[in-house]
C-alpha cells in the first residue's frame, strides 16, 4: 500500500494499462512528461486544441480496434465536441448493429473551488447521464481513481472519467499491484443507522466530516459514495435508505434535473423504500448560477460540511414514525 495523490493514480493506471495492452494510446491538448517519456510520441499525441477533432479520432481509433484514451482536461472543453460525443460515440455501436465495438475512455475534469469563473466551474456529469450508450464515473479517492480507470480502459463501451478538480492533489492509500473496481458498485465509506448520506467526489470527504461531528452528539451518519454515475448502483442506496428511514444527497452540481434528483427518484419510486422513509428527501446541492470568480461568493455558492449538517438536521426534525 502506497500513498499517491488523485491525479498521480490515474496516471499510474494509464501507465499500467498500456504496459499491458499496445492497443492503448493516449490524446491530450497538454504534454504529460511521465508518459511521454516512458511511451513516446508514437502513443502519447500532443494534440491542437480542437476537442471535436480529438473526439472524431478516438472514436474512429475504437472502431479500428484501438484503445484511445481522450483527455478533454476541463469538462468546459468538451462541449464543442457534443456532436462526436452524444450523436458518435454514444450511439455507434447500436447504429453499427453490434458489429463493431467502440472501447475509448474520456478524461475530464469538474467542480469548483478553484477560482477559475463560470466557464471553467462547471459539473455537467447529469447531461451525459442523459445519453443513453455512454458510462461514467467519479471516484473520491486515489484508490477508487486508480480501479474505475483501470475498468474503464478495459471496457468495450465509451466511457467518461469525471475528475474533481478539488481532489487532484489529494493524498490517500493505494494498493499494490494490479487492481479494478467494478463500475455500478457503490462504496459505504461510512456505516450508519439514523441518515443516509449520498455524496460525490469531493463532498464525500465533506459528509465524512459532518459524520464526525455529528457523532459526538449521538447522531450516526451513514455515508455512501456512488463513485459510478452510469451504471448507478441503486441496489447499495435504497438497501441503505430503508435502514435509515432518511436521505440527504450532497452533489457539487446544481439541483435542477440533476443527479440529486436521480438519487431522490430511484428511492422514492420503490415502494418498498418509500414506505420505510420517515422523512422527505432533502437535497444539498450548489445554487442554481453562473459559478462566481471571487472566493467569497463561490463559496456561498458550493455546499460544504455545514449544510450538509443542517440538511441532516432537517430531516431528522421532520421524521415521523413508520410502522414495523
Amino acid at each position: 500500500m502506497r500513498e499517491l495523490t488523485y491525479n498521480q493514480a490515474a496516471l499510474e493506471a494509464i501507465a499500467e494499462e498500456m504496459r499491458r495492452d499496445p492497443k492503448v494510446f493516449y490524446m491530450s491538448t497538454d504534454a504529460l512528461p511521465s508518459l511521454w517519456n516512458e511511451f513516446g510520441a508514437d502513443r502519447i499525441k500532443v494534440m491542437p486544441i480542437a476537442e471535436s477533432a480529438i473526439t472524431g479520432m478516438g472514436i474512429g481509433a475504437a472502431g479500428s480496434g484501438f484503445r484511445p484514451i481522450v483527455d478533454w482536461r476541463q469538462v468546459t472543453f468538451c462541449f464543442v465536441a457534443m456532436d462526436q460525443i452524444v450523436n458518435q460515440a454514444a450511439k455507434i455501436h447500436y447504429m453499427f448493429g453490434g458489429q463493431a465495438k467502440f472501447p475509448m475512455l474520456f478524461r475530464a475534469s469538474v467542480g469548483g473551488g478553484g477560482q477559475v469563473a463560470a466557464q471553467h466551474s462547471q459539473s455537467p456529469y447529469s447531461m451525459f447521464m442523459n445519453v443513453a450508450g455512454l458510462k461514467m464515473f467519479l471516484p473520491s479517492t486515489p484508490a477508487d481513481m486508480k480501479g474505475l480507470i483501470k475498468t474503464a480502459i478495459r471496457d468495450n463501451n465509451p466511457v467518461i472519467s469525471f475528475e474533481s478538480g478539488r481532489l487532484m492533489g489529494l493524498k490517500g492509500p493505494v494498493p499494490d499491484g494490479d487492481y479494478t473496481i467494478p463500475l455500478g458498485v457503490a462504496d459505504v465509506k461510512r456505516q450508519g443507522s439514523d441518515v443516509t448520506v449520498v455524496a460525490l467526489a469531493w463532498l464525500v470527504h465533506e459528509a465524512l466530516a459532518a459524520a464526525d461531528t455529528l457523532a459526538a452528539e449521538g447522531i450516526s451518519v451513514e455515508v455512501i459514495d456512488p463513485r459510478s454515475l452510469v451504471p448507478l448502483d441503486s441496489d447499495t442506496i435504497r438497501a441503505s435508505v430503508r435502514k435509515t428511514g432518511r436521505l440527504v444527497v450532497a452533489d457539487e452540481a446544481g439541483p435542477t434535473a440533476g443527479f440529486s434528483a436521480e438519487v431522490a427518484t430511484l428511492v422514492t419510486e420503490d415502494p418498498e423504500t418509500f414506505a420505510r422513509l420517515q422523512a422527505p428527501v432533502k437535497r444539498v446541492c450548489a445554487l442554481q448560477v453562473p459559478i462566481p470568480y471571487s472566493p467569497v461568493l463561490e463559496n456561498a455558492v458550493f455546499p460544504d460540511r455545514s449544510r450538509i449538517i443542517a440538511g441532516i438536521r432537517e430531516v431528522l426534525r421532520g421524521s415521523r414514525a413508520v410502522a414495523a
